[in-house]
């Protein structure tokens, strides 16, 4: 949940200039199958949907303020992006413009954070006024 709170300090540092967005996916270490002993929850396998959105709102209000989905059944936003098991992406006018490694190694809050910050001096620098005198 480090790396929620992490994420959740972020998208507030950034909301002016990007949105937030959470998918939850299938559980990377459900309790009833290969269970992580330092979880801070015991969450068993989604057997339905329902399964899966009760554990997003656990998630939620761990660590409340993100804007959370949940991904189908059949994984299909996991197939798509790749994420098994985590990972961040920045989408832009509908492209990929950002997308970190795989969690948990390549999971790296700090290269998002530097995206961003260059993404906030180019419209920074795109907004400047000229003043002709």
């Amino acid at each position: 949940m480090r790396r929620l709170a992490a994420f959740r300090r972020l998208a507030d540092q950034y909301a002016d200039i990007a949105d937030s967005l959470l998918v939850y996916i299938e559980e990377a270490h459900p309790s009833d199958g290969w269970a992580s002993s330092d979880a801070p929850y015991q969450i068993p396998r989604h057997r339905c949907l329902e399964d899966r959105l009760r554990a997003a709102q656990l998630m939620n209000a761990t660590v409340p303020g993100s804007l959370v989905v949940v991904d189908t059944m059949e994984n299909a936003a996991n197939a798509a992006y790749g994420a098994y098991f985590e990972r961040l992406y920045i989408v832009k006018d509908e492209v990929v413009v950002y997308q970190g490694g795989r969690g948990p190694e390549g999971y790296r809050i700090c290269e998002l954070r530097s995206w961003l910050e260059r993404y906030r001096s180019e419209l920074d620098g795109s907004r400047a006024v000229v003043v002709h005198v």
